[in-house]
């Protein structure tokens, strides 16, 4: 009971320990999604040669470009260090809308399902809920997280997809990257959407005017690499021996993806930063002026015979309990705003990331910050004699 009572004459001291701690939060979960962006994009783009045909078609991304013929395939098949090349086709889902390598864009992902996805770090997409993609499939999609959410959809759902029916088979986990606003169909599914959304490819089709087969309708590939061969060496040898292909190296595109991101992450920072140290004075101000309210207690105290070590056990005692109910608050705080925002505010999209190290760093600097205020403030009380305490505190 009394610890409850010493705790409740902390009742503001507590409630402003979590706001501080709230914002910084709010602000490093912010950080952490970007990161989590980057480094996820990272992986993809790492995992890949990413081939695309020369020209700007339908696709977007990072194989935006025009026809990729199934020749062509098979002869970048044939380049020597490659194992590995699985055709797709990468169409915006609305293309009015601009879809430059935004956190946000929706893309439709067709792939060809006979080929094993060489990508070495996502040999597979993770699925929560439902299946992946199988062999022979048709009018039915997996689709990322952040866009199931948006939409309501689940495993069974239907989608209207170019006016033709889609029922939905599975539901990727979030993974904070690209895929989160991916439709996934087979190649065949895809093509078929890419025609009815290209004006300028059917008339191309209808006139005859290239000798196309529906396996030449790719707007770019995936390729893998053999193990022991540099990923770079093995792009720049598909450069030079198959004309009419735009390769991205993925080392180039990785540092394009990051230098895109640069100023975004460099702002989220700098505002992090700023949070830091504001909120670190708060924290240290809010909790050094609660125990100088006390000063007149301490001094009485001392008159009655407590040591200096028994009036700093009392103190660090009692700013690590209001330290770790602010902070337990001030996350707790952060994450419902946090999920009220990506919920109802930005569309189901993920706009935060309260990852372990952040949550547990946050606690840990409440805690650490707050316990050395009050050190600092009762190493200036017991400095006073009994009797100047007692009347700087009346």
């Amino acid at each position: 009971m009394r610890s409850l009572r010493i705790l409740q004459g902390y009742l503001f001291t507590v409630l402003g320990i979590a706001i501080g701690v709230a914002g910084l939060v709010a602000l490093g979960a912010m950080s952490e999604r970007i990161v989590r962006f980057i480094e996820g994009g990272d992986r993809f783009v790492l995992g890949q040669i990413s081939v695309a045909g020369r020209g700007m078609g339908m696709g977007t991304g990072f194989t935006a470009g025009g026809i990729l013929p199934a020749a062509t395939i098979r002869a970048i098949s044939d380049v020597p260090g490659v194992q590995g090349v699985q055709a797709q086709i990468m169409l915006p889902l609305d293309p009015s809308t601009s879809q430059f390598m935004t956190v946000t864009q929706e893309l439709v992902l067709g792939t060809d399902l006979s080929v094993p996805t060489p990508n070495r770090h996502y040999r597979t997409l993770p699925v929560r809920r439902g299946r992946f993609l199988q062999q022979g499939d048709r009018k039915v999609a997996v689709v990322g997280a952040s866009f199931a959410a948006s939409r309501g959809l689940s495993v069974g759902s239907h989608i209207t997809l170019e006016d033709e029916d889609y029922e939905v088979v599975g539901v990727l986990d979030r993974m904070l990257t690209a895929p989160d606003r991916f439709v996934i169909v087979s190649i065949d599914d895809a093509r078929a959407q890419w025609v009815a959304k290209d004006r300028l490819l059917r008339t191309v089709l209808a006139s005859g005017a290239m000798a196309l087969t529906a396996s030449d309708l790719n707007t770019g590939a995936a390729v893998g690499w053999r193990d022991g061969y540099d990923p770079d060496s093995v792009a720049l040898r598909i450069k030079e021996r198959v004309p009419g292909v735009n390769v991205q190296l993925p080392s180039e595109l990785s540092r394009l993806m990051r230098s895109s991101t640069a100023f975004f992450s460099a702002l989220l920072v700098g505002i992090g930063a700023l949070a830091f140290v504001i909120g670190g004075l708060s924290l240290a101000n809010t909790m050094a002026a609660a125990v100088f309210e006390r000063i007149r207690d301490f001094g009485v105290k001392r008159a009655l015979g407590a040591t200096d070590w028994q009036l700093g056990r009392e103190v660090v005692a009692e700013s690590l309990a209001v330290t770790m109910l602010g902070g337990l608050g001030g996350i707790a705080l952060a994450r419902s705003l946090g999920w009220f925002i990506d919920r109802y505010l930005a569309q189901a999209q993920q706009l935060f990331y309260f990852s372990p190290r952040l949550l547990g760093g946050a606690f840990a600097f409440s805690v650490l910050l707050g316990a050395a205020a009050a050190i600092y403030a009762t190493t200036r009380i017991v400095s006073l004699s009994p009797a100047e305490a007692i009347r700087r505190g009346a």
